[in-house]
């Protein structure tokens, strides 16, 4: 692809001829065409000249300016296409019974208070829409319909529940908006078959500078945010580098160094550079293998459903808009029917300003002859430039706008969906309390974290804990606990830190103030101070055996941390790293002072506060072993190694009954068996779930993809035939109840193996699954 105007001549009828001159030597053009004819090196690399952005009239003209519709309407097609795939898995309409639970008493986190969700057979009359409108816009069927159709009911749903806000979630609906404004159903169309002058018509380029420009801010604001020091730092993904996609790097280099040099250097280089990479057509083929091959690893790496390759049907729209006749044009000519147009000029297009064609004679002045009218802007072309351009400064200005919607920052800032931050903060959770108080009897009870709600993003955001709080203070009348207030006690780790309070624990939630433009008076400030710790963290934690484990903790003055040891920690410890703390055993009612470099033994089964009484804030560790998981490895050590000898034939003595499965197996009917020894029970099934993530991980790429076919197909069938079900109730009214029983169970089936949520069960058991 030759550096040329990316889009002064690309589907211009009065310039097609000018692409055959491009056969001719570098000379035969210098000595053809005359000096103003001659490509500048801005041309070159940006596709139009210095005089196009030169006056305001020059600007509307060079944004609306005609070209080809084939780039576009490809990927109008692919995008389309992913969406009706994105709606029956992300958009969750496999699962819309569970994920709105209809009539039960739910918590809810909508970004307007007002919004609710319509009963369970109208939201998938609202999805069925949806994926209508979504069909509609990859066929180019009544398009300006069906992005109407998709975008309304795309981001009622998007604005329902701000716990499944990501960022690739908004930038599907901010291209749905964008492609209803285009004319992107121009080129392979169902409406260019029903209007002929819509079909093959040229397009602004006001189009493809409003996507690509989307595209360049998702890149390079993503990279910008990346300079975060943790980023930089090697903090935020640290555990990426141990997935087995990383395996050829561990030939050369250590884990750490991955991590530092391949996950986070490699990450920001490439969102850094990926937009301009991919705009000029020097790098681009270099920009196409590396993005292509961080997106194919993303959809490995995270369960980001249809977004890695919805960016990958982006990229070719910073190739020359007419590359798919070009593409298509070499495929056998039986297939041309069905394929994209590839010979016929396109034809001119109201939505586009025609200059004057060049002057000259001879060839030039038969192609003068084939070319459109010339034309002035009118209104409509001066309107689509200013919003254009209005636009792209709003993309560019959101993810910093964050002074306004104070309300929304937390640790980060935003309302987590706009800012393009992605990936840049990972969080662990060690502790949540949520505590009630009863406002007539003073009674104070604890509720399970996360009732009356399925989501758990509610404890990083403010505006989310304050939707919990009034769900919660609504709810619990119904459980005889009057004008109750709620306490929230949530300790956090970003990026490795110390884990620490995110919120005050002494607010009721129910009473406190929040607004949207003011920020949170109970948000406790991130200890950034204390972050140089995290290479001691690395030091102490190397310094422990296997099965050992440790937790730092950081704590405000004024503050205490009411915690209870298990049983099954029998070796639990707590070591001051700075500051002065106060040890208080509840049960022996005895306090204890602790220096930096002091420890004491916490006793197991028992409660304990930690105090903080320094004027700053404390900081130490708690120290454990799980002894009860110990004695369990062991247990299975010795088990492991006499089933090794009965099989060998070293074990000359009969087993007893107890330990007979070792031998025999373990079937259902011995599940219940009261002879068989527990621990043989656990290490017998145990030793059968790692069998098969065993049998998972060897199978073949055939295998691979049955695994992942079937479980898309049963996944999406359950979501077609409720969809059904709910439009034939909203049609005709309920069945009884019977029948609809039936109908749900035969929508609910599932292949056999999955029949037992097996694989969460093998993920559960290894860790982290295919990780």
């Amino acid at each position: 692809m030759e550096p040329g105007a990316r889009d002064a001549t690309a589907g211009a009828p009065y310039v097609e001829a000018s692409r055959v001159k491009k056969k001719n030597s570098k000379e035969d053009k210098q000595e053809t065409l005359s000096p103003s004819e001659q490509t500048s090196a801005m041309k070159r690399l940006f596709g139009f000249e210095k005089e196009d952005i030169s006056s305001w009239h020059r600007l509307v003209c060079l944004l609306n300016r005609p070209t080809d519709p084939a780039s576009l309407g490809i990927f109008r097609f692919l995008f389309g296409m992913l969406m009706a795939l994105d709606i029956t898995q992300e958009r969750g309409l496999s699962h819309l019974d569970y994920k709105y639970l209809d009539g039960a008493p739910v918590c809810r986190f909508p970004l307007f208070n007002f919004l609710k969700p319509l009963p369970m057979d109208w939201m998938f009359f609202v999805y069925f829409v949806m994926f209508l409108g979504a069909v509609g816009i990859m066929l180019g069927c009544f398009y300006r319909l069906a992005c109407l159709m998709f975008i309304s009911t795309y981001w009622y749903v998007f604005f329902l529940d701000k716990t499944t806000w990501n960022n690739h979630s908004y930038l599907y609906g901010l291209i749905g908006f964008q492609l209803t404004l285009m004319d992107a159903n121009r080129y392979w169309s169902v409406d260019g078959l029903r209007k002929p002058r819509k079909r093959n018509a040229h397009v602004p380029l006001w189009n493809y500078t409003l996507l690509r420009t989307q595209i360049f801010i998702v890149y390079f604001i993503a990279g910008v945010k990346k300079l975060d020091a943790d980023w930089v730092e090697g903090y935020s993904m640290k555990y990426l580098a141990h997935h087995w996609l990383f395996d050829p790097f561990k030939l050369i280099l250590p884990v750490e160094l991955i991590s530092l040099m391949v996950v986070h250097g490699g990450g920001l280089i490439l969102d850094l550079t990926a937009g301009y990479l991919l705009f000029f057509d020097a790098t681009r083929p270099v920009a196409f293998f590396f993005v292509s091959y961080f997106h194919c690893m993303n959809s490995q790496l995270f369960s980001i459903g249809m977004f890695s390759y919805t960016m990958l049907a982006t990229s070719p729209l910073f190739c020359y808009p007419d590359w798919p006749r070009r593409f298509f044009g070499r495929f056998p000519e039986f297939l041309q029917p069905i394929l994209p147009f590839v010979s016929p000029a396109p034809i001119p297009s109201s939505s586009c300003v025609y200059p004057k064609p060049p002057s000259g004679s001879g060839e030039q002045q038969q192609e003068a002859h084939a070319a459109p009218k010339p034309t002035t802007p009118s209104f409509k072309h001066k309107f689509r430039a200013i919003f254009t351009i209005l636009y792209i400064m709003e993309q560019f200005f959101l993810p910093y706008s964050h002074f306004i919607t104070q309300g929304y920052n937390n640790w980060t800032n935003g309302l987590y969906g706009y800012s393009w931050d992605m990936m840049v903060h990972s969080r662990s959770h060690q502790h949540v309390k949520i505590t009630y108080r009863d406002g007539v009897t003073g009674e104070m009870g604890y509720l399970n974290p996360g009732v009356f709600t399925q989501s758990r993003r509610w404890k990083d955001h403010g505006d989310m804990l304050k939707q919990y709080a009034t769900c919660l203070s609504e709810n619990l009348p119904h459980f005889n606990i009057s004008d109750p207030e709620i306490y929230f006690d949530i300790w956090v780790s970003i990026n490795d830190r110390f884990q620490q309070r995110i919120f005050d624990p002494r607010v009721d939630l129910v009473k406190a103030d929040w607004s949207p433009f003011r920020p949170n008076s109970w948000l406790m400030p991130l200890l950034v101070d204390l972050s140089p710790w995290r290479t001691k963290f690395e030091e102490i934690e190397g310094s422990l055996d296997n099965q050992t484990e440790v937790v730092f903790i950081a704590d405000f003055p004024g503050l205490y941390l009411e915690n209870f040891v298990s049983e099954d920690l029998g070796n639990t410890s707590v070591q001051v790293l700075e500051g002065l703390v106060n040890v208080e055993i509840v049960d022996e009612k005895k306090n204890y002072s602790l220096q930096p470099g002091e420890k004491m033994q916490i006793p197991a089964g028992a409660y304990h506060k930690v105090y903080t009484v320094s004027e700053g804030p404390s900081c130490y560790m708690y120290i454990y072993v799980n002894t009860t998981e110990a004695e369990l490895q062991r247990n299975f050590t010795k088990l492991s190694e006499l089933q090794e000898k009965v099989r060998n034939g070293t074990e000359t003595e009969p087993l007893p009954p107890e330990l007979q499965p070792l031998i025999t197996g373990l079937d259902d009917q011995d599940s219940d068996n009261s002879v068989i020894d527990p621990v043989v029970r656990l290490f017998l099934k145990r030793q059968k779930r790692m069998q098969e993530v065993k049998k998972r991980r060897e199978a073949s790429m055939i295998e691979r993809f049955q695994r992942f076919a079937s479980k898309k197909y049963y996944s999406i069938r359950r979501g077609f035939l409720m969809t059904a079900i709910a439009l034939r109730n909203l049609a005709v009214g309920l069945p009884p109840i019977e029948q609809l029983t039936r109908e749900v169970a035969f929508a609910n089936m599932k292949e056999p193996e999955t029949e037992t949520n097996q694989e969460e069960r093998l993920k559960d058991e290894v860790g982290h699954g295919e990780l």
